[in-house]
C-alpha cells in the first residue's frame, strides 16, 4: 500500500514539462489532428443540422441549426478529452512505458497528472475552437460573446480529463475503454442538452442529467454562444471544477499505486 502525504499531491513546474512534450508528440500528426477537428463538426451541423431543421424548426426558442451547434461546442470537448485521456494516457502509461521513464527524473506523479489534466483539457480547447470557427463562417453563433466558450471549453476538459483519467490505472486493455465509452459517454452525449433541452426529459432523467458534467458545460456555452442570459453560472462553473478537483486527487492516488508498486 502505497502512502501519500499533502505534498504529494501538490504538483510543481514539472507539469509544464509533460504538457510540454505531449505538445511535441501532437505537432507530429498536427494536419490530420486538425482536418478531424473541422472535419467532425461539418458533418454533424450538415447531417443533423440540415436534416432535422426542415422537422424541428426552433428547439427551445432558436433556430435547431444554432440550437445544436451551441451545444457541439462542448460536447466534441468531452469526446476529445474522453480519448486522450482513456486511450492515449493508457499508451503511455503501458505499451509505452513512458510514466515509468519520466518518475526516473526528479518529476513526481503529481507532475504527471497535472501535466496530462492540461494536455487534454488545451485538446479540448482546440476541439472546441474549430466548431467554433465552422459555426462562426455559417453565421451560427454570435461574437464576440461565443469568443466566452474557449474558458469554458478548458474548463470543460479539465472535467473530463478529471471525470475520466482516474479509470486508465485500472485498465488491463484498451478494450476495457469501450465499455466506459458506450455506457457512460454516449448516453451523456445523447441525454445533456446538446440535441434537445433536457426538460423534455421525465424528471429522474432530468435529475440524472443535472448530475453530469456535459450538461453543466452545455448550459454555459449555450449562451455565450447566443448572447442569452447566463443563468447560475457559479454552479456550473463549480460542479466542472468539482469534477476537475475530484479526479485530480482520485488520478494521483491511484497512478501512484500502478506505478510505484
Amino acid at each position: 500500500m502505497i502512502e501519500l502525504t499533502a505534498s504529494d499531491f501538490r504538483p510543481g513546474r514539472g507539469s509544464l514539462a509533460v504538457w510540454r512534450r505531449n505538445v511535441r508528440v501532437w505537432r507530429k500528426l498536427i494536419r490530420v489532428s486538425i482536418v478531424l477537428n473541422f472535419g467532425e463538426p461539418v458533418i454533424y451541423l450538415l447531417a443533423l443540422g440540415y436534416g432535422l431543421q426542415r422537422f424541428v424548426g426552433a428547439m427551445d426558442g432558436l433556430p435547431y441549426m444554432v440550437f445544436l451547434a451551441s451545444g457541439l461546442l462542448v460536447s466534441a470537448v468531452m469526446h476529445t478529452t474522453a480519448f486522450e485521456a482513456m486511450y492515449s494516457v493508457y499508451t503511455r502509461m503501458e505499451p509505452q512505458k513512458t510514466y515509468q521513464a519520466i518518475l526516473a527524473t526528479p518529476l513526481r506523479v503529481a507532475d504527471i497528472v497535472a501535466g496530462e489534466l492540461l494536455w487534454c483539457a488545451t485538446k479540448g480547447v482546440i476541439a472546441s475552437t474549430a466548431i467554433l470557427i465552422v459555426a462562426g463562417c455559417m453565421g451560427l453563433i454570435s461574437f464576440p460573446g461565443a469568443l466566452g466558450v474557449i474558458p469554458v471549453a478548458f474548463l470543460t476538459g479539465l472535467a473530463f480529463a478529471g471525470f475520466v483519467m482516474p479509470l486508465a490505472p485500472f485498465a488491463r486493455s484498451y478494450d476495457y475503454f469501450s465499455y466506459f465509452y458506450t455506457l457512460v459517454i454516449v448516453p451523456m452525449f445523447m441525454c445533456s442538452g446538446v440535441f434537445y433541452p433536457i426538460d423534455s426529459l421525465p424528471a429522474a432523467g432530468q435529475w440524472a442529467a443535472s448530475l453530469l458534467p456535459l450538461y453543466h458545460a452545455v448550459e454555459l456555452a449555450r449562451p455565450l454562444a447566443t448572447q442569452a442570459p447566463l443563468s447560475a453560472p457559479l454552479v456550473h462553473g463549480l460542479v466542472l471544477l468539482l469534477y476537475a478537483g475530484a479526479g485530480y486527487a482520485l488520478s494521483v492516488r491511484f497512478y501512484s499505486r500502478r506505478l510505484l508498486q
